[in-house]
């Protein structure tokens, strides 16, 4: 029976908060901000498992059974309990003790609660500090909607709370108190609004179009990457396909397919691969930048942390679930240790990273294109040795990359007199501000113009240019074929069905740097040009281009092949290393003795084990 004068029951409602006020500094909130409303963006690193926690905790006194509810501080603070019972007792009764109440948890009111860990963005960390990050508490309807790897921007209240676990609880340290903000309004910040990139304006607008409707377009945006360097035209261009991108696709079946486009540059010291790697950090909307020394297989993908003060497992993302969105840059790629190599192999194809570790099985994106730079296992490019020798890559990740570019550092007096010329010039011109505001005006403007045509173009192929890159392919494998028959030594850079899906995407990707809906039979041309000068020629490498040889190399290199016949008898093996150590040690040239193994190798006297670590002698 419904009483007239009863208030309506109202449902929960939870209140979302928004702003246009940029975003502070997570480092410039002090304890002047306690209790108030504060707004930061960052990346979620780590989200908890999700909790109850109580709004109302429902009280029982254990001497007279009376009943009270005493509310919860929100956020991570917990309920105050009084220490007596206001029950008056009646005579005979037994008055009520200090500090008499039992929680009853059925009857208390919970909701859901969850902490993340918010750090910040990448790029805005500055050089020699260690990142920041701040506790997060979530509750109800924004529990379970975030995932380690993305990006937020939130508005919070800035709150204080005393953990059981810390240095806070021991004596002496009574008044200190850790700070976390209590989320009360949250947005995802998306690849074209990150780092402070406010929503394209009109004029903006018209400016890019007007820009893309040019025709010497693709050249003005490779004209603008890394201008400070001298040459490496064709790098520069597979560096600005690298920004742009191709298109992700979403198949019927579920399965998805990569627009992201990787690219290798390996070679000589000094050939500027670190700084394009550097350019590419500043440029790129979402970019993460790391060496291969210092970075190891968690670091990277993600990795399964215990937290101290409740002792239950969590889940990190690393700099490729950091980079979600945009580029992740890794120097020094050779002198990563093979099995944290392994551990992007899934990252750079599938775009995902899968965890079972400790009792948590997810899967994490890393929607993220790949600079690598590397050095040959030698230090420097050796003509001499085959390009398998050179390279020291597995198949498996170097079929991954869409372009691989040997960059050489070729000895000519004219080259080198211009190179001299423009390292002069550039050095004498550094400390110009006006030369200085012009770069990063210009950078600024690629940026953006980046984010503009990312967010806003997803190309395809024609039928025309899907049709002329049909019949490009089937040449390529056919080419490579023959190669093989007549050096009778496998491509140490296989080329399969990911290197077309490669060349789709630097097609979409010159299509969408002029803004076009549509990659047309040019671009796939442009894009089977940019495959060749790269990834095939670096197939082609080495000793397989048949290095004119002189009487006396050739003489030198019969004289290894009688030593290693000698060194291992028929049908016995031994180690690469040690049979070059110990020919070495005989006053032999190493370059020389890997050429005979290899001639030996494609006459079918030895055979590679191992991964070519062991020698086997079959003839």
């Amino acid at each position: 029976m419904k009483v007239d004068n009863e208030e309506p029951k109202t449902e929960e409602v939870q209140i979302l908060l928004t702003s246009k006020e940029d975003s502070m500094s997570m480092r410039s909130i002090g304890a002047q901000f306690i209790s108030k409303l504060v707004k930061i963006s960052g990346i979620t690193i780590a989200a908890s498992r999700v909790k109850a926690k109580a709004t109302y905790v429902h009280l029982s006194c254990k001497n007279c059974k009376s009943t009270l509810d005493v509310p919860c501080r929100p956020g991570l603070g917990g309920a105050i309990v009084p220490r007596s019972c206001g029950h008056i007792p009646q005579a005979g009764e037994e008055p009520c003790p200090i500090d008499p109440w039992i929680i009853v948890p059925d009857k208390s009111q919970y909701v859901d609660q969850q902490t993340l860990k918010l750090q910040e963005n990448p790029e805005d960390v500055p050089t020699g500090e260690l990142p920041r990050n701040m506790l997060l508490s979530v509750d109800r309807h924004l529990v379970q909607t975030i995932v380690p790897g993305t990006r937020l921007t939130i508005m919070g209240i800035y709150s204080i709370f005393q953990s059981a676990n810390s240095p806070a609880s021991h004596k002496g340290a009574v008044a200190v108190r850790q700070p976390y903000i209590r989320v009360v309004g949250l947005e995802e910040t998306n690849e074209a609004s990150s780092r402070g990139a406010a929503a394209f304006t009109q004029e903006e607008i018209e400016k890019f179009k007007k820009f893309a409707s040019q025709p010497d377009a693709y050249k003005t945006v490779c004209s603008k990457i890394a201008p400070s360097i001298f040459g490496h035209d064709d790098v520069k261009k597979a560096v600005s396909c690298l920004l742009f991108g191709g298109s992700r696709k979403n198949l019927p079946d579920g399965v998805k397919l990569r627009g992201d486009v990787n690219v290798l540059l390996l070679g000589d010291p000094s050939t500027a691969k670190s700084q394009f790697l550097k350019f590419v950090e500043k440029t790129a909307p979402i970019a993460v930048y790391t060496s291969g020394k210092g970075s190891s297989a968690a670091g990277l993908t993600a990795s399964v942390i215990r937290d101290g003060s409740s002792r239950e497992f969590y889940l990190e993302g690393g700099a490729m679930v950091l980079a979600d969105g945009g580029v992740v840059c890794i120097d020094e790629f050779d002198k990563m240790r093979p099995e944290d190599r392994v551990a992007i192999h899934e990252a750079m194809e599938q775009q995902t990273i899968s965890i079972a570790k400790a009792g948590i099985t997810t899967v994490l994106n890393s929607r993220t294109s790949v600079l690598a730079a590397a050095n040959p296992p030698s230090g420097r490019y050796d003509d001499l040795k085959s390009a398998q020798d050179n390279i020291d890559l597995q198949t498996t990740i170097l079929s991954r990359f869409d372009l691989i570019f040997i960059v050489k550092d070729i000895r000519m007096y004219n080259q080198d007199k211009l190179i001299a010329s423009h390292i002069i010039k550039i050095h004498a011109s550094a400390d110009a501000v006006s030369a200085d505001s012009k770069v990063s005006k210009e950078e600024n403007w690629l940026k953006r113009y980046i984010q503009y045509c990312r967010l806003e173009c997803h190309p395809r192929l024609s039928e025309s240019a899907s049709a002329k890159l049909r019949d490009q392919y089937v040449q390529i494998r056919k080419d490579m074929r023959r190669q093989a028959n007549e050096t009778g030594e496998a491509a140490p850079i296989p080329i399969t069905v990911r290197q077309l899906e490669a060349i789709v995407r630097l097609s979409e990707a010159l299509a969408k740097m002029k803004l076009s809906h549509v990659a047309t039979e040019n671009e796939v041309n442009e894009a089977v040009r940019l495959f060749t000068v790269s990834t095939m020629d670096a197939a082609r490498s080495g000793i397989n281009q048949q290095v004119n040889l002189t009487a006396e190399m050739a003489h030198e290199i019969k004289q290894a092949e009688t030593q290693i016949k000698r060194r291992i008898p028929i049908g016995n093996q031994i180690s690469e290393r040690r049979l070059i150590d110990d020919l070495t040690r005989m006053g032999m040239n190493e370059s020389i003795i890997r050429r005979a193994l290899i001639i030996m190798h494609q006459r079918d006297e030895v055979e590679y084990k191992r991964e070519r670590r062991v020698i086997l002698r079959k003839v």
